[in-house]
């Protein structure tokens, strides 16, 4: 529908002032024809130029057509018309950010409502409407780790994938921090030549991993950076459990029938951040964490993340509207 006659009409919906301008040009037919009217009501042709000595009726109609003809060049003018295409290279620079999201059954504990997960997932979108120009990823962990949504300029992408992230998302149960970092090495090593990787660790840090100190070295010798957000409570709380229909059936306990009670490990997060060049954040409702995080971001140089050729149309309403200026001016003039 906004292609007519060739031209594509970029600013379509502009049709809704269709009235507005009829209404004018009516208006100046109806001023033209009342004036004709009175002026040979009450001139004779023949004492016109006597009577009426710096007045001209055939003038008056060449106003109006002027008049009536820069209101339609003005109307063409609002719709955008284009014609034409241009290629056009296109580079988009920003940073990679890799979220690493913890999905074990202790991020159902509800130190944090409604439960830890559910406030991991509002902290990264807040972050995403914070930062601008990123490429995201995300990794779900628990005892292990996979690529749930690889580096995208397409938010909207990410946080799809994002919403359908629950504890059943991975079997195991457990907490294995270095599968998570060994996947964003694997992910990361797919993009050579890379500055900066920037990875957000969003976890309540209880870990059982094998080979952590490993695999620490190894992601310090590709440069990657670990920005820890915690998710929980130094005093901890309960792991719920639920039935087959979803509703709460209990807590998890132990082999000697006590409730686990399920903790924020504080203490190995800030060590893996300070291994890994990054800084650690103890998540709370306000938002000062995901902005100190925001900031440390934005203050690393921006690298090339999408190149691509796109199509153009070529404006040419200025034409238009030159002609309109003309046309009142010889309105004006006359």
């Amino acid at each position: 529908m906004n292609d007519i006659f060739g031209i594509h009409w970029a600013s379509f919906d502009n049709c809704v002032y269709i009235p507005l301008f009829i209404a004018f040009f009516v208006l100046a037919i109806k001023q033209f024809l009342r004036i004709k009217k009175s002026y040979q009501v009450l001139v004779h042709p023949d004492n016109a130029s006597k009577i009426f000595k710096h007045f001209s009726l055939t003038r008056f109609f060449f106003r109006t057509v002027f008049l009536c003809s820069a209101l339609v060049f003005i109307f063409i003018a609002l719709l955008q018309p284009q014609w034409g295409k241009r290629d056009e290279q296109v580079i988009q620079e920003g940073r990679d950010l890799l979220i690493v999201l913890d999905v074990s059954r202790s991020m159902l504990a509800q130190d944090f409502s409604p439960n830890r997960l559910a406030f991991a997932k509002l902290k990264i979108r807040t972050l995403l409407e914070t930062l601008s120009c990123v490429r995201v990823g995300l990794i779900a962990f628990s005892g292990s780790a996979f690529v749930q949504c690889p580096l995208t300029v397409d938010h909207a992408a990410f946080l799809m994938f994002l919403e359908y992230l629950d504890v059943e998302s991975i079997s195991s149960g457990t907490t294995a921090i270095d599968r998570a970092l060994s996947s964003a090495i694997k992910l990361f090593a797919q993009y050579e030549g890379r500055k900066n990787k920037n990875v957000i660790l969003l976890t309540d840090g209880e870990d059982f991993s094998m080979d952590l100190e490993v695999v620490k070295k190894e992601a310090s010798e590709h440069n990657i950076r670990v920005f820890a957000l915690g998710i929980g409570s130094v005093q901890g709380a309960p792991i719920p459990e639920f039935d087959e229909r979803g509703r709460p059936s209990g807590h998890v306990k132990d082999s000697d029938g006590n409730v686990v009670v399920s903790r924020l490990n504080e203490s190995l997060l800030q060590s893996m951040c300070k291994d890994l060049e990054g800084a650690y954040f103890s998540a709370g409702y306000k938002d000062d964490d995901v902005q100190q995080i925001a900031r440390l971001v934005q203050k690393m140089e921006k690298e090339k993340i999408t190149d691509k050729k796109i199509s153009l149309f070529e404006d040419h309403y200025p034409w238009f509207l030159g002609v309109a200026w003309v046309l009142l001016l010889l309105e004006w003039i006359i």
